[in-house]
């Protein structure tokens, strides 16, 4: 049998939660229960090493989160339980009863966290804690239900995949949304036009121009693509990944608290339904150039760009492409159409818009896992320099007067970018993530157009001359 062992734990990052005075308590049972839960699997693995099952002891250690500074760690829901594998090995039927006991328990301990942590209202964290149930159980009723899935002919289903489901639709990794009787045509190499059946090349020359070009629809998102079929289908599931990443993080500019409440209180989702994101993903680089450079001269600078007025994110197929620029990007087109308001910042706090955007441009997926931020991350280095390097900064106070055409226009605009990404950085971990919370109260008042120059020190508690000496501090005393 695999016996426990003592082993070095790791701190899973609280998740913008809410930081009243006794917060303490939960924040440090979930950091108890993170590291007896990383020490039982380390424990697994050697076993798996003593028993010479090299793959098992690999697939145990990756499941265990990264621990590092400044870093968030978002837990994805997993849609299947560990595999026993080789069926004739009883050491490998072994680990995986083992492995799927453990993540069972972890699953509950998450729950019973998460449960605790709406009754205390700190309801980010809650939201947090139900997703990493569905990482550690994917079989967990009661959070499913909570997330809104149903259970249909053995699977746990959103209502937007049952609707697929009871279409007769199936999700291919190649092809995205399919009718099932479809399936094996396409993977022989045809394609369903218009009502009839053609060659893969016939359908690429027929989708050879962007207006029209493939239309590839998740429950979030419209990708509209003339590269591939496939190209578009890849960005489109990147981009709904991203989407269930950015809303567990920001689920209190989604939600408000009282539909939280509810949330955890009745166990089921409240019933939203948003206008899905506009996608144009260009074939290449020209293509992007010559559609969008007539109305904006600069976009030969760029790899993608978001146009507020139209909606719409553009982005480009080839070895330019860049990932931290398609989060970037979205990031604006989600906190931006979420609320519908136009002119963002436009007399205020415009470098919130950009600091958060910045920091997203770290996303970085996992084993089940998206890790955000990181204290060698290229933004926060460059807010290093620029403060500690060269003894540039401007004031916070300062900062926050700055409209959109005030920062866009700044003759040190390299420097207030820097800038914007290390304040969102303090904001963000300083004191423990005592700003946290803040932070999204502060996004939802300029989302809103609710703010003004002194916002985020009213909604802080802390003056902008504290937040500068702080901000200074929290810089020199990186790790």
């Amino acid at each position: 049998m695999f016996q426990p062992c003592i082993a070095a734990g790791l701190l899973f990052v609280a998740l913008l939660a809410a930081r009243p005075a006794n917060a303490e308590t939960i924040v440090e049972q979930q950091a108890a229960a993170e590291r007896e839960y990383a020490a039982q699997l380390e424990a697994l693995a050697r076993g798996c090493d003593e028993k010479k099952l090299p793959e098992q002891a690999a697939a145990t250690r990756e499941w265990i989160a990264p621990q590092a500074p400044l870093t968030l760690v978002v837990p994805l829901a997993d849609d299947r339980l560990p595999e026993a594998g080789d069926l004739a090995s009883q050491a490998v039927r072994e680990w995986a009863e083992r492995f799927g006991r453990l993540r069972q328990a972890q699953g509950k301990q998450w729950f019973e966290l998460a449960q605790r942590a709406a009754k205390e209202r700190q309801f980010a964290l809650a939201f947090q804690r139900v997703h990493a149930t569905l990482r550690e159980d994917p079989d967990h009723q009661a959070a499913r239900r909570l997330l809104g899935y149903k259970r249909q002919e053995g699977r746990w289903l959103s209502a937007y995949e049952s609707n697929k489901a009871q279409a007769h639709q199936v999700w291919h990794e190649r092809f995205g949304w399919l009718p099932e009787k479809q399936v094996a045509r396409y993977e022989s190499g045809e394609r369903f036009f218009k009502g009839r059946w053609i060659s893969a090349d016939e359908d690429e020359r027929l989708h050879a121009e962007i207006e029209r070009g493939w239309d590839v629809v998740t429950e979030h998102y419209q990708v509209r693509t003339n590269h591939s079929l496939e190209e578009g289908v890849r960005m489109a599931s990147r981009l709904e990944e991203f989407y269930g990443v950015w809303r567990q993080l920001f689920v209190r500019y989604v939600l408000p608290d009282e539909q939280l409440a509810r949330l955890f209180r009745e166990g089921a989702p409240a019933n939203r339904v948003h206008r899905r994101q506009q996608v144009t993903y260009f074939r290449n680089r020209e293509e992007y150039m010559r559609a969008l450079g007539k109305e904006h001269p600069a976009i030969g600078i760029t790899t993608g760009y978001y146009a507020g007025p139209q909606r719409m994110a553009y982005f480009f197929v080839g070895d330019e492409e860049d990932d931290s620029t398609v989060y970037h990007e979205a990031t604006h087109q989600l906190f931006s159409e979420l609320k519908q308001v136009s002119q963002i910042g436009r007399d205020a706090n415009f470098w919130v818009v950009e600091g958060i955007a910045c920091f997203m441009e770290s996303y970085k997926p996992g084993n089940r896992l998206v890790t955000l931020g990181g204290a060698d991350a290229l933004r926060l280095d460059n807010a290093r320099m620029w403060l500690l390097e060269k003894g540039q900064y401007l004031p916070l106070a300062e900062l926050c007067g700055l409209g959109m055409d005030d920062l866009q226009g700044h003759g040190e605009i390299k420097m207030i970018y820097s800038e914007a990404s290390g304040m969102t950085y303090y904001l963000l971990f300083a004191g423990e993530g005592r700003y946290r919370q803040a932070l999204v109260d502060y996004l939802s008042a300029v989302y809103a157009n609710r703010d003004r120059p002194q916002t985020l020190a009213d909604l802080t508690g802390t003056s902008f001359s504290k937040h500068d000496e702080q901000y200074h501090q929290f810089l020199k005393h990186l790790p």
